[in-house]
């Protein structure tokens, strides 16, 4: 199998989806890409997108059109302004032109140069779409592409180059492979990853990658705790983590991360103020997420808050400060890349305990790492975290990451939490179900979910609300 780094599963990017947002917005910058290989860039007088499965049936809600659009026009959602996205499109819809890559301009109309085909689904995968760029003297050029859930593209008919595929020292395609790799090496599970990474990268690069990670995720928390307002979408769901960060925090205000961080270090408290902290934690990311904000995907977008929802509760209320943040998301990436090799990360084919069932697992073995525990018990923490969200259906209601997606957050943070503190006090030797075999489990459900419970907005919650959902 592809072996895969840690910053495959952890990506700064945009909301609100990492397969219905992200995957797209690469899509079209890899397109573009592709035609200037090919010489045919400055040939190319419009382009047109036809979207199909899932893509076609929750994009708008999703904010594919607006990705699409975006990754054509040349920004890029790690840097680009966040704030201007909406103004941008509208920018686009009236001139009734798009500057590709940011530098030809050709002609677009969104209402017809984006095409959404509900009742097509293509063969592959249910979030498929297909570019052609129309070319002068009237040739054409199509190349179809699927976004497979976390960010991830592959094009249609695109083989991997084995002469060139990266060789990690200690490689590992389940977690019997990973335990195997600690035990003979005596090494821990984020030591075995780390040794993996210096296939991509040097040592001082690994940390800096992670720790620009943790700086975002910590961003994003600070930024959703102190936003109030309705998110966009129609559905009028109302910020909660502005107002739950205000109370617990005694009304008081700060005007740099690092000061609210060590405010909430010194909140103490009992219980109760951990969970609403832990919840409020989640609640930030995700609702920034709604609203289109810059968040960490972790393994995706609509997951991205319960991973650093419990890495903030290690670090102010494990009493651990910011030590350990490198060994947390190393581990984590680990346990996420055991799901994508032996399962899915995408909710168009494995409903929501491919997102938040697999972000818990990885949060879960992120904490127990950091806590002490042995590799037998980081693995058991991932395995008792997905063990409870199995069957996790994905049904949002106006095609929108929003209800019940948000708060589906702050649960699994706690079942993150949770597990981690029942692997810690259990005796590895006494499990009953392996990490591996929970996978299994996890990718037969899939399997066997019925295909209105993935992401599509045909069952489940996604019916009992009536919603618009305005275009964008």
């Amino acid at each position: 199998m592809e072996a895969l780094s840690t910053f495959d599963l952890f990506k700064i990017g945009v909301g609100p989806s990492s397969s219905h947002t992200m995957g797209p917005w690469r899509a079209a910058q890899t397109f573009l890409a592709r035609c200037r290989d090919l010489g045919l860039f400055d040939r190319i007088v419009g382009v047109r997108i036809d979207l199909y499965g899932s893509l076609a049936k929750t994009g708008r809600g999703h904010g594919t059109d607006l990705a699409l659009q975006m990754g054509l026009a040349g920004a890029d959602p790690v840097t680009c302004d966040t704030e201007l996205l909406h103004a941008q499109v509208e920018v686009i819809r009236a001139a009734a032109t798009i500057r590709l890559a940011g530098v030809k301009a050709v002609a677009f109309h969104p209402d017809t140069d984006l095409v959404f085909h509900a009742d097509i689904t293509l063969p592959f995968h249910p979030n498929g779409l297909t570019f052609t760029a129309n070319l002068d003297a009237g040739a054409t050029h199509a190349e179809t592409y699927y976004s497979i859930g976390g960010g991830f593209v592959v094009q249609e008919g695109a083989r991997a180059d084995e002469a060139g595929a990266v060789r990690p020292p200690l490689p590992f395609d389940t977690a019997a492979d990973l335990l195997q790799q600690c035990r003979t090496h005596h090494l821990t599970i984020p030591a075995v990853v780390r040794q993996n990474e210096a296939a991509w990268r040097g040592s001082d690069d690994v940390s800096n990658r992670l720790r620009q990670i943790w700086l975002a995720m910590c961003d994003c928390v600070f930024r959703g705790c102190h936003v109030e307002g309705v998110l966009p979408g129609g559905l009028g769901v109302v910020r909660r983590a502005a107002r739950m960060n205000r109370t617990l925090l005694g009304g008081r205000t700060f005007a740099r991360v690092e000061d609210w961080i060590e405010a909430v270090r010194g909140c103490g408290g009992g219980f109760r103020d951990t969970l609403q902290w832990v919840s409020c934690f989640a609640l930030a990311v995700n609702e920034e997420n709604a609203a289109f904000g810059r968040v960490v995907t972790a393994p995706t977008n609509g997951a991205a808050g319960v991973v650093p929802a419990v890495l903030l509760y290690h670090d102010c209320f494990c009493r651990a400060g910011a030590a350990g943040v490198e060994d947390f998301l190393l581990t984590a990436g680990a346990v996420g890349g055991l799901f994508k090799k032996g399962a899915t990360i995408s909710a168009a084919l494995g409903g929501c305990q491919a997102e938040i069932g697999v972000s818990s697992a990885m949060a879960a073995a992120g904490l127990a790492q950091c806590l002490g525990g042995t590799p037998e018990q980081v693995l058991m923490a991932a395995e008792i975290a997905m063990e409870h969200h199995l069957g996790l259906t994905c049904d949002p209601v106006g095609g929108l990451v929003q209800v019940p997606c948000i708060e589906r957050n702050t649960m699994g943070a706690i079942k993150a939490i949770t597990a981690c503190n029942l692997a810690l006090g259990s005796d590895p030797g006494d499990a009953k179900v392996s990490l591996d075999a929970v996978i299994r489990s996890m990718w037969e459900t899939a399997q066997d979910m019925n295909t209105k419970y993935k992401e599509t907005g045909e069952g489940g919650l996604a019916l009992q609300i009536a919603v618009n959902v305005p275009e964008c």
